[in-house]
């Protein structure tokens, strides 16, 4: 399990998390929902170790892994796919997945399987497996940045914005692999500005606004919701507006204790 314990986290002088207490089972997707800017990536980083905390822990299965740094957090078990796809261009879809393998010395018979399974996942990248990755459609990007991450057969995966820009279908897709991980104990925690899809894929959801946890309960809890409906499951193209702005909006909860 990943817990985090009272973790707060700044650039600089401005604080970005405040005394966040956040859990993820293995075998279960947790939602992390709110606007651009409310912390949710800020959060990831921290608990992939991109970003280090100022204060609080990140335990790993009862193991304080807080003073490691991202690399030893990878091979521990977490890995991150950060917003905006980052795949190497200029490198074959299949290059792309063997920078994902590295530093693991496995046997090139070992490699293969991963990346069968992988590919499995995703049937069109294997269509594709010699053609440069910047030549990819962003839905396949993000197939592929999804797909790198698991060739380590992470315990915990953490998705930061996978459906941005992408078509509904290409998101449903994306999305629907996440059932396949947690039938095989996998734990996500899932990022997202698209409340619907990602409560629609999800055990639980979490609410953060301005660092903070506002809300906590389970997805259809929250579907379930009028105030949640009304602020975060309204017309699409007003979450495009928001995030373009940047504007953090006023908090409609009490911060959770």
């Amino acid at each position: 399990m990943i817990e985090l314990k009272n973790l707060s986290a700044r650039y600089g002088r401005v604080g970005v998390l405040r005394e966040v207490d956040l859990h993820v089972a293995p075998g279960e997707v947790v939602a992390l929902l709110g606007a651009n800017g409310a912390g949710k990536t800020t959060l990831l980083h921290s608990v992939a170790g991109v970003h280090r905390a100022v204060t609080g822990a990140v335990l790993l299965d009862g193991d304080d892994v807080t003073a490691l740094d991202a690399a030893r957090r990878t091979r521990r078990g977490i890995s991150l796919v950060p917003a905006g796809r980052q795949v190497f261009a200029e490198l074959t879809v299949e290059q792309n997945l063997q920078v994902g393998l590295h530093g693991t010395r496995l046997s090139a018979a070992e490699q293969s399987k991963r990346f069968e399974q992988v590919l499995s996942m995703f049937p069109v990248l294997r269509d594709f497996a010699s053609r440069p990755a910047g030549l990819l459609s962003g839905g396949q990007q993000q197939m592929l940045a999804i797909a790198r991450a698991l060739v380590r057969q992470p315990a915990y995966l953490l998705l930061d914005e996978p459906s941005l820009g992408l078509a509904p279908q290409i998101v449903e897709q994306i999305l629907g692999v996440l059932e396949t991980l947690t039938e095989s104990g996998v734990g996500v925690l899932l990022a997202e500005q698209n409340a619907g899809a990602a409560l629609g894929v999800s055990q639980r959801g979490v609410i953060v606004e301005n660092g903070v946890i506002v809300r906590a309960d389970s997805s259809d809890g929250l579907l379930n919701d009028p105030e949640v409906s009304n602020h975060y499951l309204g017309v699409e193209q007003e979450a495009v507006e928001v995030a373009d702005r940047a504007v953090l909006p006023t908090s409609i909860f009490e911060p959770i204790d």
